[in-house]
């Protein structure tokens, strides 16, 4: 069966949402699929201990690429249940009872959720989508605070968020700090160490790792209730049985993103200003978010004058694969809480994002349809 996301023809960009395995995670996940390679880790004959040894090397990987140490690593099927996990954690942890949470309006839906099951006071952004630590701070000092959200970066148009200084203020009034990076983690370069953050969310998906692997970096010294429980697997901290192959996948991802941080950062930086400066040539499309300090691998456009599903199915017709925070395009039935808390008009959004795959073609192959394809749905319109 035809690989769609390289098929002939095709052009992806919409790495964003997940971006196809590389062939080195792939091999290296077949090896744990069958015969020995699929044995529990937490056994003592040889088979275990062979898949104990490398689900440690993976560990290993993550804490390298993040700048962690190996023991603040925990293994999860993805961000999402690292998020929900880090949630669950801190409020159920918060002594002498649970306090609120603190959200910005621009935090993904996994967060945004979470945060809201258990009092969450939401934060506004600017038209840039970015937070305001003053006011992210003065929500905290208004009531006790079990957990603030902050995240690395936006995952709907790029804008880099003020992290550090969010998670200096809450360190001085004794908050727990959750940063979601997945938009980030194999795209920016990552120091939780340096950060001083107390938990972290990360997927292997989002940057050629496989999908169903992820983790929760856990600050050294700090003890948040498991969400997950039934095994002591991952030192008691998140129970069932370690998905070996996926783990090793993403500890291979971690490694070759390691590896080519800067240059890939520089790659996509260049391809994404190319697609930014051929969307923006057409009249009538302006771009979201900060265009200068955000994560190099995501734009976000607005396209005057036709709604963003007409868009993104006229480039999948010319062979491009975009995205839209407009409701039509995802699975909820609401527009993007991202861009209606930047005040901008989700259903004319289109996000274009690149990744360790992508080509120059694929760059000119969308600078030479959507002009095209905006000019035709505009005169349909008239």
């Amino acid at each position: 069966m035809t690989d769609v996301a390289t098929a002939p023809g095709r052009h992806y960009l919409d790495h964003a949402s997940t971006s196809p395995a590389r062939p080195q995670v792939v091999e290296a996940m077949v090896v744990w699929l069958s015969g020995a390679g699929a044995a529990d880790p937490g056994r003592v004959h040889t088979e275990g201990r062979m898949a104990r040894a490398a689900v440690e090397a993976a560990r290993e990987q993550v804490a390298a690429l993040l700048g962690a140490r190996t023991r603040e690593v925990v293994f999860t099927s993805g961000a999402t249940e690292a998020i929900n996990a880090a949630t669950f954690g801190a409020t159920a942890s918060a002594a002498p009872a649970p306090g609120r949470v603190v959200v910005p309006a621009v935090e993904h839906s996994a967060v945004l959720a979470a945060a809201k099951r258990h009092g969450a006071v939401v934060v506004g952004v600017d038209a840039k989508g970015r937070v305001d630590p003053d006011e992210v701070l003065a929500a905290v000092d208004e009531a006790p605070t079990a957990l603030v959200h902050v995240q690395w970066a936006n995952h709907e148009v790029g804008t880099r968020q003020p992290v550090a200084t969010v998670v200096e203020g809450c360190r001085e009034r004794g908050v727990l700090v959750h940063v979601d990076a997945a938009a980030g983690a194999g795209h920016d370069a990552i120091d939780f160490a340096a950060l001083g953050a107390d938990l972290l969310s990360v997927s292997a998906h989002k940057f050629g790792g496989p999908k169903g692997a992820g983790a929760l970096l856990v600050r050294r010294g700090l003890r948040v209730e498991p969400m997950i429980v039934g095994g002591d697997q991952e030192r008691a901290r998140r129970g069932g049985i370690e998905n070996v192959p996926a783990i090793v996948g993403f500890g291979v991802a971690c490694d070759l993103a390691a590896g080519g941080l800067a240059d890939d950062a520089e790659r996509a930086r260049s391809q994404t200003t190319r697609l930014v400066e051929a969307a923006t040539a057409v009249d009538g499309v302006v771009t979201y978010g900060d265009l200068h300090d955000r994560l190099p691998h995501i734009v976000c456009v607005g396209v005057e004058g036709v709604e963003a599903e007409a868009v993104l199915l006229g480039l999948d017709q010319a062979g491009v694969a975009a995205h839209s925070g407009s409701a039509c395009s995802s699975e909820s039935l609401e527009p993007s809480p991202v861009l209606q808390a930047m005040g901008v008009e989700a259903e004319r959004s289109l996000r274009l994002s690149v990744g360790w795959s992508t080509t120059d073609a694929d760059v000119d192959a969308f600078t030479r349809s959507f002009a095209d394809v905006v000019g035709r749905l505009r005169a349909l319109g008239r």
